[in-house]
């Protein structure tokens, strides 16, 4: 085993913390007793205990956050992936998935991880890029060809290997791939998007991200940060006059109720990238940590396929719901996407990691 590192102050005592707590069924009130200090969400990690989600009968069970719902095909995905690292650890590590934000919004399940409360967490790239703008050029509009295109760099590790570690040293965070969020697309709730003289003047719900702030309004809109939860109602009120997403959240999250225009804009491809605890990773023996990223490895690339026969079954239950789907010629967005992307780009750095994502899309077409 490798030597832990000392744990700082404030940060949970793993004899009472949540990852005993999954493993030894301590209660919300135990863990609200033990804890004075812990945060909210750490507190709920001990009362939201239960099989579902869970591999049982393991050594060792992980905690997974995750913003999804258990409907979303990321919570399938995780449960798998706790059942493949079972079978690979022999039973030495299993995995539970707490869907739903129910360990605490996205910032706070950040904090969590790198405090070693939370094992790993599925966290969206903008998430990651607040955290280090190191990562904005995988959060670029453009850069991605399509979802395979992405994978083929995420298993890259002479493109991301030194990226997905520049955490760790400071905030005990390893990234260690993630979740494709398929091609984004623009949906309204009045009419169609044919051009970008149609969104002038249209309130277009974005994620709190320069990227994003800037592409909605290079594209004509009215970028409106707002929390993901709040869409459907704001949709519903009239306060916003459209959103951004791929398919299939929007059919989970039944935005297709209260937006019924959606447009197939492909104006990025998202991710959303997997944290571990450094921590986590330098206790578990070398050889332990390494299958844990192999099976890890070997669901995300599952994960691409899964995510492309469930987009097409979304786009079959959008139409059977009566959404009005377009298609716009790809060249009437596809310059100002592209520029957005390259016009936010400034240090050398990120201009290398940019066009080396490119030169794998670029081979992959035989460009």
């Amino acid at each position: 085993m490798r030597t832990s590192r000392s744990r700082r102050p404030g940060v949970l005592d793993p004899a009472v913390g949540p990852r005993a707590a999954a493993r030894r069924g301590i209660g919300r009130r135990d863990l609200l007793t033990a804890l004075p200090a812990a945060g909210i969400a750490a507190a709920v990690l001990g009362g939201c205990a239960s099989t579902e989600g869970a591999v049982t009968g393991v050594d060792r069970v992980l905690s997974i956050s995750l913003g999804q719902t258990e409907s979303h095909p990321s919570y399938g995905s995780l449960v798998s992936f706790g059942e493949r690292l079972a079978e690979a650890t022999d039973g030495r590590y299993g995995a539970r998935v707490y869907a739903n934000n129910s360990l605490g919004d996205q910032q706070e399940t950040v904090q969590l991880v790198s405090d070693g409360a939370i094992d790993l967490a599925v966290i969206s790239g903008t998430q990651i890029e607040n955290s280090s703008a190191r990562f904005l050029p995988m959060n670029l509009p453009g850069v991605f060809d399509d979802i395979d295109h992405q994978n083929r760099v995420m298993l890259d590790d002479s493109i991301v290997g030194e990226l997905f570690a520049s955490l760790e040293p400071q905030m005990r965070l390893t990234v260690l791939g993630g979740y494709t969020q398929g091609s984004r697309h623009l949906y309204t709730a009045q009419g169609p998007i044919a051009s970008p003289e149609d969104l002038a003047g249209l309130k277009i719900r974005v994620q709190e991200s320069e990227v994003f702030l800037r592409l909605i309004e290079n594209l004509g809109g009215v970028p409106t940060p707002l929390a993901y939860s709040e869409v459907y109602t704001a949709l519903q009120a009239g306060v916003l006059d459209g959103a951004e997403n791929n398919e299939i959240s929007y059919v989970t999250q039944r935005h297709y109720e209260v937006a019924k225009h959606f447009t197939m804009t492909n104006h990025l491809v998202g991710f959303d990238f997997l944290l571990a605890s450094t921590d986590l990773l330098e206790e578990m023996s070398e050889q332990d940590a390494r299958l844990l990223k192999d099976a890890w490895n070997e669901t995300q690339s599952e994960f691409v396929e899964i995510w492309k026969r469930e987009t097409d079954e979304a786009v079959q239950q959008m139409t059977e719901q009566g959404v009005a789907i377009s298609r716009p010629d790809p060249e009437v967005f596809a310059p100002i996407i592209e520029e957005t992307g390259v016009s936010i780009l400034e240090d050398p750095r990120d201009i290398a990691l940019y066009d080396a994502i490119r030169a794998v899309g670029d081979e992959g077409s035989g460009r």
